[in-house]
């Protein structure tokens, strides 16, 4: 009889035995999963949020740093009334191109005009007296960006470069949502390291000598409006 009793108790510790090491398997099993999800959850997470980021000046060096290693385009169409003009953009000034990019890809520059045109100077774009321009840099936010000059890179024909305050401005940082195309055959060499150029034309030179050529105001206004439009050239 006592040796019947302590075999039934041998099974019974045996189930419970095995029972709680399943258990303890499968919690083990399901603490793995859960790990692994959350981990993979981290790594596919983006570190901004695109729809809700407001740039300033203490986030945008960081934020276009890391906007440029996920968007390494650099060759851009801008449409005119005048026609084309297909611009490339540089890698070594990866914040300017980066900047340029983003709001390409926001749709900024496609409520902006050519703001301002200097025959045998430059023509500038990236601004508008419409509401919806001021609205859209509000909501995209206020930054500056830090020159980025190379010696490599200067004012010569066809020469992209970012537009930036003279007055109360001695380090030289860029406007991000204005840009100039250097339309003298001469250049304009006297900006070098006054401003950053940050890509150059490769085709549609001819464009903006047009545009050069239209009728402006004592401002340098065009007359008439040169509304742009401006994409990324797969």
């Amino acid at each position: 009889m006592k040796l019947h009793k302590a075999i039934l108790f041998l099974l019974v510790f045996t189930f419970f035995a095995c029972e709680n090491k399943t258990k303890d398997t499968t919690e083990k099993n399901r603490e793995q999963k859960n790990s692994i999800n959350k981990s993979e959850i981290e790594t596919t997470k983006p570190k901004y949020d695109l729809e809700t980021i407001v740039l300033t000046d203490e986030n945008a060096v960081e934020f276009l740093t890391w906007y440029g290693e996920q968007n390494p385009e650099k060759k851009v169409l801008i449409e005119t009334k005048y026609g084309n003009i297909e611009v490339e953009l540089s890698d070594k000034t990866p914040l300017h191109r980066a900047s340029f990019i983003y709001l390409i890809k926001k749709r900024y520059f496609n409520t902006t005009y050519f703001h301002r045109v200097v025959k045998n100077f430059i023509i500038q774009g990236g601004s508008s007296d419409e509401s919806i321009t001021m609205k859209e840099r509000k909501n995209i936010g206020k930054y500056l960006i830090p020159p980025e000059f190379n010696n490599t890179l200067k004012h010569n024909y066809g020469a992209l470069a970012s537009a930036r305050l003279w007055e109360n401005n001695p380090e030289k940082l860029s406007i991000p949502y204005e840009f100039y195309l250097v339309q003298n055959k001469n250049g304009a060499h006297h900006l070098n390291k006054e401003h950053t150029v940050f890509g150059k034309i490769t085709k549609g030179f001819e464009v903006m000598d047009e545009i050069a050529r239209q009728e402006t105001d004592k401002k340098e206004f065009p007359l008439l409006n040169i509304k742009i439009k401006v994409s990324i050239i797969n």
